[in-house]
């Protein structure tokens, strides 16, 4: 059975960040009811909804608060018959310097949604996790079944909030399901990734790039697959209950996408490893490839951006992005973004 969206008002929680945003679009463009919930600040910034047009932006509410505070996420859930719970901390270098605040916003944050949910009767919750949880691939290509390892405070956090979502289902049966999204890439994502990092560098005029360890692979996936993803579990009454991965299933290494992104942008480039960049040895993920079967058994789902060609229309539409001067200005090309 599918769960129609037509006339249900949909909370996204994170719907300032970059995966949030484009979801929060795509939702709107297809004249859903959306409340977009973002991180309170003084400057009275939405994130990335700031660059919206106008009409996209009067068409749907926004909620300024605090994923932290569990009365304004319930305050925000009023009225709505859908969370599609995006509000993360997701960097991981940063999960080194302040793990406290990922216990406070993926854990607590996560566990605030769920709360919301249970006592006002949500008819759905669509909780993201992330490919980080499976850490070093034991088996390949990873399926949902494969062990959870934490290797940075990060992926524990998110590990523990999984746990949380699945313990709501198990416990309340509160209609919960969890998309699992590999690597994504895009326009608006953050430069302490490493597909923005390379073409921030690349576009600002660096020649020589600064990066951190290349032959980790990735399993990477552009946005808009990512967002269909989303759309299809929230969508699909066959997701309650279940963990599905979001990916290509097609395994690239960092560096040889570093290599595609300076071909894409017509760049002859050197690289130089900084440190700083580099993970703990123990802490870095060397290997992600994802099984997507479950989401194409499940949903219908399919990568529109799969494999190397896939990745290369991607790239191409990312980097288009990012060579508008308005966008490039956002970013800092030569700090290191933890």
């Amino acid at each position: 059975m599918a769960l129609n969206l037509k006339h249900k008002k949909i909370l996204v929680t994170g719907a300032d960040g970059f995966i949030g945003s484009h979801l929060t679009e795509e939702l709107v463009r297809q004249g859903r009811d959306v409340r977009a919930f973002t991180l309170y600040n003084s400057f009275n910034s939405w994130g990335w909804l700031d660059s919206f047009p106008r009409d996209i932006k009067n068409s749907m509410e926004i909620f300024a608060g605090d994923i932290r505070d569990p009365h304004g996420v319930k305050q925000a859930a009023k009225g709505c018959d859908l969370i599609l719970h995006l509000a993360a901390l997701i960097a991981i270098p940063y999960s080194y310097h302040s793990p406290d605040t990922y216990i406070d916003t993926n854990i607590k944050g996560t566990l605030n949604v769920l709360q919301a949910a249970r006592e006002l009767a949500i008819e759905k919750v669509v909780h993201t996790s992330t490919s980080e949880v499976y850490g070093t691939a034991k088996f390949v290509p990873i399926t949902e079944e494969h062990p959870l390892q934490g290797q940075s405070p990060y992926s524990a956090t998110k590990i523990a909030a999984d746990q949380l979502a699945i313990s709501f289902y198990n416990s309340f049966s509160t209609p919960v399901a969890i998309i699992r999204p590999f690597n994504t890439y895009g326009p608006r994502q953050s430069a302490r990734a490493i597909i923005p990092t390379v073409i921030t560098q690349i576009a600002s005029g660096a020649r020589r790039l600064k990066l951190g360890a290349l032959h980790p692979t990735r399993d990477f996936n552009y946005v808009k697959d990512t967002v269909r993803g989303f759309i299809a579990i929230a969508e699909n009454d066959s997701s309650v209950g279940e963990v599905i991965n979001i990916g290509s299933n097609y395994e690239v290494a960092i560096g040889e996408t570093v290599q595609t992104i300076a071909e894409v942008m017509g760049a002859e480039i050197e690289v130089e490893t900084e440190a700083i960049r580099l993970r703990p040895e123990k802490s870095e993920v060397e290997r992600l490839w994802a099984d997507n079967g479950k989401a194409k058994t499940l949903l219908g789902w399919e990568p529109q951006y799969g494999g190397k060609e896939g990745l290369k229309r991607g790239l191409a539409e990312t980097v288009a992005w990012f060579n508008d001067s308005e966008n490039l200005k956002n970013y800092k090309a030569f700090a290191y973004n933890i």
